[in-house]
């Protein structure tokens, strides 16, 4: 029978228990509190407030500072003046759900198991949204605000992903709430991540269908005051058939069947007007940073989810590996830190954003990513490992969609393109000579040795990235100790 002595003894123990696990719940429940940050308080002092432009269906050589005499975008041109340009760089897939879900992860779309615009093959997991770009900086110290459109996945911005929303989808006033936005945070000490992102020219869309457009429309103009048709505007002999049954396939998206070459003009007069409309809305909020004082302590970054056709290759829209849809304008601008203004660094937006970003906010970047931080390049660091290729994917999803997927592995000079089904599926360009890739170099024994180096990268890239529905579909090298069985994970 235990002593009084004894029952005190376990009384005390019990009691001790007691209180140590209360001190334990009570440190679990602060610890999932997130303490606010006031909006003058900062945890570094030198992190700096990001501006994120983007906008949509935007081709790379839709600026005037690109040469381009059928285009004016000043405010865009000044911005690239007084920052840096890349010339060469790439969107992950060009269409706009799959890409922008890239841009905001760092993550290829097929990892991210958003694989188009359709419901239900463009859902992001929790687990990468809560690593998307307004959900890290936000808890790194970042106030975070996103307006207009947002498609990674939903049109426009919800709760879970970071971000306050100040603006619905549309481009009018988008620019003058961003401003508000910029004015409200004048004076803070603690830093904003500001992501605007408009519409246009997407508008073009619209156009080819003959709809009205929702920010005003483009009256036709005489055909002399059009542009003219580009190089590439003819297809070429080995014009890959799964593209021609996609286009034929589906009418509403690809309404140029029975367009004449003066159609093709007044579409590609249009088309540089609604990049005219959406720099001028740019032009705004890049005069608003400078007016408020933030120029010298915000990083402006600008690009496009994708880019248009626009009559080369007798292709409207995006979706296709054309070089006019996956090629997009990227500029960053803050101080004047790079003497080169024009960069012909490999960059692909949606894997290299994600790091840049983390990177100017002071923020660890993550273990496992593919991209790269592309702030050592501009700073003119010696241990920036470039990029030697770069990989875009697709797929063509919809009602009347055949599903073709694709991929392309663009280097230095070659490009190697590959759809997994059909007559010319393989393409294969030396883009130094043939930037409007005219010359299909697929069975020229001259470049075999170079084309099958090409798809062993994709055979890499597919294993690397676990691409297992597009490893069934490559292309083989000619001479290759590779079995077809070792690219199945399973028969079908």
């Amino acid at each position: 029978m235990a002593t009084r002595k004894t029952i005190k003894v376990r009384q005390s123990k019990i009691i001790l228990f007691l209180f140590l696990i209360g001190i334990l719940i009570s440190s679990c429940k602060q610890s999932e509190k997130k303490i606010p940050i006031e909006q003058d308080v900062v945890l570094n002092q030198n992190q700096p407030n990001i501006v994120l432009i983007v906008t949509d269906q935007h081709q790379a050589e839709a600026l005037s500072i690109a040469g381009n005499l059928n285009v004016n975008t000043p405010n865009l041109d000044k911005l690239a003046k007084t920052g840096i340009r890349f010339k060469n760089a790439y969107v992950t897939f060009p269409l706009c759900t799959p890409s922008r879900s890239s841009m905001f992860t760092g993550k290829m779309s097929h990892t991210l198991d958003v694989n188009s615009n359709e419901k239900g093959d463009n859902v992001m997991q929790p687990q990468d949204k809560k690593l998307g770009l307004g959900n890290v900086l936000k808890n790194a110290g970042y106030d975070c605000a996103y307006g207009g459109k947002w498609h990674a996945h939903e049109a426009a911005i919800v709760e879970g992903n970071g971000f306050e929303k100040i603006a619905d989808f549309g481009d009018i006033p988008l620019a003058e709430k961003s401003i508000n936005y910029l004015k409200s945070r004048q004076g803070k000490r603690q830093p904003f991540f500001l992501v605007t992102s408009f519409d246009n020219p997407h508008n073009i869309c619209e156009w080819a269908r003959n709809q009205p457009l929702p920010y005003g429309n483009i009256p036709p103009v005489p055909l002399n005051d059009t542009p003219e048709l580009p190089v590439n505007f003819m297809k070429s002999e080995t014009f890959p058939e799964a593209l021609q049954i996609e286009q034929n396939a589906s009418v509403k998206t690809y309404p140029t069947k029975n367009y004449t070459k003066e159609d093709w003009r007044q579409y590609r007069y249009a088309y540089y007007r609604l990049v005219e409309k959406v720099d001028k809305e740019i032009g705004k909020i890049i005069n608003a940073i400078d007016s408020l004082g933030l120029r010298e302590k915000t990083v402006i970054i600008f690009t496009s989810d994708h880019g248009d056709g626009n009559a080369s290759h007798g292709w409207n829209q995006k979706t296709a590996l054309f070089q006019e849809s996956i090629k997009v304008p990227f500029i960053i601008n803050y101080k004047n830190t790079s003497k080169e203004k024009i960069n012909s660094t490999l960059i692909s937006n949606g894997l290299d954003l994600y790091p840049t970003i983390l990177d100017y906010a002071g923020i660890p970047v993550f273990d496992g990513l593919l991209g790269k931080s592309i702030k050592p390049l501009i700073e003119g660091k010696s241990d920036y490992e470039k990029h030697d290729n770069i990989v875009v994917e697709t797929k063509f999803e919809g009602k009347q969609a055949y599903g073709t997927t694709g991929r392309a592995v663009i280097g230095k000079r070659y490009k190697y393109v590959i759809y997994n089904w059909g007559k010319n599926r393989e393409q294969f360009f030396d883009l130094e000579y043939d930037p409007y890739e005219m010359n299909n170099l697929i069975n020229s024994k001259k470049h075999l040795q170079k084309v099958d180096e090409f798809r062993r990268k994709l055979i890499d890239w597919c294993k690397q990235t676990k691409d297992t529905k597009f490893l069934k579909k490559v292309m083989l090298p000619s001479h290759t100790a590779i079995n077809s069985s070792e690219l199945f994970d399973k028969p079908y």
